[in-house]
């Protein structure tokens, strides 16, 4: 399928940022011509009419498996709401009620021009997850969440051995790493230091190198997490996760709020990529992580939205909004410009996910993730003789966004889901709340 897309405005995100008034080819997955007037034949031809085409949205720090709780624990601290309702929710969870929670969250970020993700799951049932990925046409580096420390707080639906959340893990990766045409990669996703054993962290190590694979977890995203970290293993969280091995560019680390000097050169100097999920840090008033400060120091840097129950959305637009504000009072107006902002939410996510090559610009060769941005409502207006990145961080919003493509498919056209049916999922997704809630009583 050969897909021409006319007289767009592309922001491409190539090596000189270019702005280009023009048509864009995609054959398949690919694109094939960037700019200027494409007269090549194709099987599609879309007028954009001026509209904005931008790379597909990378989101780095998302939990699918949550998005069915989005509204059950507002306004608690992280390990309260990780204790006194996240868990309980996630280990109520059966084969259907995490795939619809899934399909919720793909809807909403194809709604709002996120074509990639780094996901992590629940402890059980990932593959019903990872179907739903592989169905939508969602890119994916997803795993299942691994927590083998089995104490107290850890409720018994969500417990598991060390040997077990290993090898689940490795099969998973062995049937799933590589489908749909590579869209769905497959990591390994210990949730974080307090709820995972030495030796398992060691073994995720060791299992990284020896496939290659990508780490994702969480670390230093709220002071009582550290307090019970320093209690555990003598020594903060970062400093441990280097200590058995972790750290390094195959490594994601969601937060990374409260760091102190000898942290920061440690994930500088071994290029750990760091996802930075402000609304979430926001919310659960966990704190600001000091981006500008490791974005001047060479640090690896991208955005993610983490869950719904700990954000209310999956926006990546309010994600970059607020990256970019919450650090103005700290630092100056001219701290996190928008072009920087965009830059994040493209290209770092790329960068995060190895994927710099063939993801997070519009150019000739790289895959067809891209989405459309029209600023025609009262919101974006007037819409010229306005900066394009301060358009797209400070006034656009993911209802602005009318298609996006992954891998040459077209999945959301008009506000209209084209791989997910809607009302079947509301009335299952609604049934399958209800059961879960129920199960906890």
């Amino acid at each position: 399928m050969r897909i021409l897309f006319k007289n767009a405005k592309l922001i491409t995100m190539n090596a000189v940022r270019e702005i280009i008034e023009g048509d864009l080819l995609v054959d398949g997955s690919i694109i094939v011509a960037v700019g200027g007037v494409i007269e090549q034949p194709a099987d599609q031809v879309i007028d954009l009419r001026g509209d904005l085409l931008i790379p597909g949205l990378i989101q780095t720090h998302i939990h699918l498996c949550q998005t069915l709780f989005r509204g059950q624990a507002d306004d608690l601290e992280l390990l309260d709401w990780l204790k006194l309702r996240i868990w309980p929710l996630e280990g109520g969870h059966d084969p259907e009620s995490l795939s619809d929670s899934a399909l919720l969250g793909i809807g909403e970020l194809f709604l709002g021009g996120t074509t990639t993700i780094v996901d992590m799951e629940t402890v059980h049932h990932t593959e019903y997850a990872f179907e739903a990925i592989l169905s939508t046409g969602l890119r994916a580096l997803s795993g299942k969440v691994m927590m083998d420390d089995c104490n107290k707080d850890i409720p018994p639906s969500l417990q598991e051995t060390t040997e077990a959340s290993l090898q689940e893990s490795v099969d998973l990766y062995e049937k799933y790493h590589g489908k749909g045409n590579g869209r769905l990669e497959v990591a390994f996703t210990p949730r974080f230091v307090i709820s995972c054993t030495d030796t398992l962290l060691k073994e995720v190590s060791r299992y990284s190198r020896e496939k290659n694979a990508f780490v994702h977890t969480h670390a230093s995203e709220n002071q009582s997490e550290i307090q019970v970290v320093e209690s555990t293993r003598g020594m903060r969280n970062i400093i441990y996760l280097d200590k058995v091995g972790l750290t390094g560019p195959k490594l994601i680390l969601a937060h990374c709020i409260w760091l102190d000097e000898a942290e920061k050169e440690i994930l500088i100097q071994s290029k750990t990529r760091i996802s930075h999920c402000p609304s979430s840090n926001l919310k659960l008033a966990s704190g600001i992580a000091p981006i500008p400060e490791m974005i001047k120091r060479g640090a690896e840097i991208s955005l993610g939205a983490d869950g719904a129950p700990c954000n209310n959305n999956l926006d990546a637009f309010r994600e970059m909004r607020h990256a970019a504000l919450i650090q103005k009072p700290l630092h100056g107006p001219t701290i996190m410009p928008a072009q920087k902002v965009f830059e994040l939410a493209t290209l770092g996510g790329a960068r995060a996910i190895g994927h710099e090559q063939d993801l997070g610009s519009l150019e000739v060769g790289k895959k067809a993730d891209l989405a459309v941005v029209s600023l025609q409502g009262l919101h974006t207006w007037p819409n010229e003789h306005v900066d394009v990145f301060s358009q797209l961080v400070y006034q656009a919003t993911s209802s602005d966004v009318r298609l996006t493509m992954v891998d040459g498919q077209i999945v959301m056209r008009d506000r209209q889901l084209l791989t997910i049916d809607v009302p079947r999922l509301k009335e299952s997704s609604t049934r399958s709340l209800k059961r879960v809630i129920r199960a906890l009583v």
